[in-house]
């Protein structure tokens, strides 16, 4: 971290103790418990995951953002027809892993997540999660919670918990116009209609797009989002195209919560790429996000378009 940054006391104890997986020398020690880091959005966790992780001495430490390495996943484990042999060529014997923004919403995905963890357990690497939950409240629908419960158990029994849930969103306060995902802009536009052109993703899954112009691509929030797309449709996209426009965006309370889902996805996807975004929406940011009933990690995703260059009109408050 670097010295001019003041830590609240969250941050403080989660350095010390992620500086308790290495060595003297840097290196992470073998058959180490794991830490999982937890709190709100912009509190800092991949702060300091990006410093400790840099001051990392080993060439077999691997860092992967969660929706990137599930899509990753789920292809080389239907490609090879074992978790296991997925695993193996994804992560290449590494010593220590880290998790950027792990979260359990979907009881499919959960139980592919279990295997996953078990795997990563059984191979003694040192694992660091970071995420919007404390383990207890992965896969909240009640529904299929308890089915999650054992893995939650054996969160708690290889990995260590710490709380980073301090006052302060840094998100909110960070200067707007930097380069990524913080050069794009959100701003208040009027709902419009567009020819559109034709994108294919995946060879098989047709998505309209408004425009494609070289790395960039505008999309109209419902072609985007009011279709059957998904997060690995959103990284294979993030890999061709580098400047996104989403248009005519509407107050989330308005549209269906599968439809916002999609939003918090891309919002994700793209900003773990550090792909520059113009959104535009027909409301401020406040109103956007606001009354919007039971969508896991809208938090995260309104933290994060806080980020974006603004008008005033358009800031959440």
């Amino acid at each position: 971290m670097e010295d001019n940054v003041t830590l609240d006391a969250g941050q403080r104890r989660a350095r010390a103790r992620l500086l308790e997986l290495l060595d003297r020398h840097g290196r992470p020690i073998k058959r180490h418990r794991g830490i999982y880091l937890h709190g709100r959005p912009g509190r800092g966790k991949t702060m300091l995951m990006d410093d400790f992780f840099a001051g990392v001495a080993s060439n077999r430490k691997r860092r992967f953002h969660f929706h990137n390495f599930f899509a990753q996943l789920h292809t080389a484990a239907h490609e090879s027809g074992s978790i296991d042999k997925a695993i193996d060529n994804l992560l290449d014997h590494a010593e220590l892993v880290y998790f950027d923004e792990f979260h359990v919403h979907d009881i499919g995905d959960a139980m592919l997540i279990a295997r996953m963890l078990d795997a990563l357990f059984a191979r003694r690497i040192v694992l660091v999660l970071t995420s919007n939950y404390p383990p207890e409240q992965l896969l909240p629908n009640p529904l299929f919670h308890d089915r999650f419960l054992p893995t939650i158990a054996r969160i708690r029994a290889h990995l260590d918990t710490v709380s980073v849930d301090g006052p302060l969103d840094y998100r909110t306060r960070a200067a707007h116009g930097g380069t990524g995902f913080a050069s794009g802009c959100y701003r208040i536009d009027d709902a419009r209609e567009a020819d559109t052109a034709q994108v294919v993703v995946s060879g098989t899954r047709e998505i309209h797009a408004v425009a494609v112009d070289g790395s960039a691509i505008t999309f109209d929030f419902a072609a985007l989002c009011g279709t059957a797309t998904a997060a690995s449709d959103y990284v294979e996209l993030a890999h061709r195209f580098r400047r996104w426009t989403l248009r005519d965006v509407p107050p989330l309370r308005a549209v269906p919560p599968d439809w916002a889902m999609r939003l918090v996805n891309l919002v994700d996807v793209l900003y773990d790429a550090d792909l520059e975004l113009t959104l535009e929406a027909r409301t401020s940011l406040s109103d956007l996000v606001a009354d919007v009933p039971a969508i896991p990690d809208l938090a995260r995703t309104a933290s994060r378009l806080s980020e974006l260059r603004q008008p005033e009109s358009a800031v959440l408050h």
